[in-house]
């Protein structure tokens, strides 16, 4: 950091912070006393201590909490303490470890928004963990795909998506998994928001449907292609059972070969 290694500062000099995926807060401490340890720890007047616990708690919507205990909280909410205390450091990198997992998702959707909006005011580098591909696209400027500990691939999340190095980065960054099928002794792959019902150039195939599920939103149907498992992800509700046969369709630029 600036020149100086970053094992030979004190812990609270070094200009990093972490939120964890599981809801770690001091327990002994109200939301108010939690946010303000960072602060506290560096000396900070009581003063500035007081505007800056007013200002992250009322930015994450946890300002009418202050006086409470953390297991007097919801999940949500114990995980808005956890982020709140790691701002108040005003570290200079802080480190998300999946911290949104444990969250129902209209509650993870609304806090990630919040929390997207937070950092780039203040222009904070974060590192975010997730095995979420929705988190690459919502939250990255750039992402980098990791198998055991190994780099896969790395850019910008569009780019990464569209041009997958391997089957590997493309299972990655793919929710539900890639549809596999082979032609001549080749291994292709194609993602299941790329495969339709619509007549199209390019590949063609028969699935035989296994289930169908659907949110309203979104439909996922089930089936069963050339001896691979398959799933097609399209928008809106469908009219399709279990058992019948289904013809579908994939444009030649959407599918890739490995």
């Amino acid at each position: 950091y600036q020149g100086e290694d970053l094992a030979r500062l004190r812990t609270i000099e070094r200009p990093v912070a972490m939120v964890y995926q599981a809801f770690v807060n001091y327990p002994n401490l109200t939301v108010e006393e939690n946010i303000a340890s960072p602060l506290r720890a560096q000396k900070r007047g009581a003063e500035e201590i007081r505007e800056r616990v007013r200002d992250l708690a009322g930015r994450l919507q946890i300002e009418a909490l202050l006086e409470r205990m953390p297991d007097e909280l919801s999940g949500g909410q114990q995980q808005r303490l956890a982020i709140a205390r790691a701002l108040a450091k005003n570290a200079e990198v802080i480190l998300l470890d999946e911290p949104l997992v444990n969250l129902d998702f209209k509650l993870r959707e609304a806090l990630e928004t919040e929390l997207r909006d937070i950092l780039l005011e203040r222009g904070t580098t974060v590192i975010y963990t997730s095995s979420d591909p929705r988190d690459a696209f919502n939250l990255a400027d750039e992402v980098l795909l990791l198998a055991s500990g190994n780099k896969l691939q790395s850019g910008a999340p569009i780019d990464v998506y569209s041009t997958p190095v391997s089957l590997e980065a493309m299972m990655l960054l793919s929710d539900p998994g890639v549809n596999l099928f082979n032609r001549d002794e080749r291994l292709f792959a194609v993602r299941p928001e790329h495969v339709t019902t619509v007549n199209s150039e390019g590949f063609r195939f028969s699935m035989g449907v296994t289930a169908y599920e659907t949110n309203g939103d979104e439909s996922f149907i089930h089936g069963v292609v050339e001896g691979n498992d398959w799933v097609l992800r399209q928008r809106g509700m469908m009219d399709v059972q279990a058992g019948q046969p289904l013809d579908l369709y994939a444009r030649e630029q959407d599918v890739f070969t490995f």
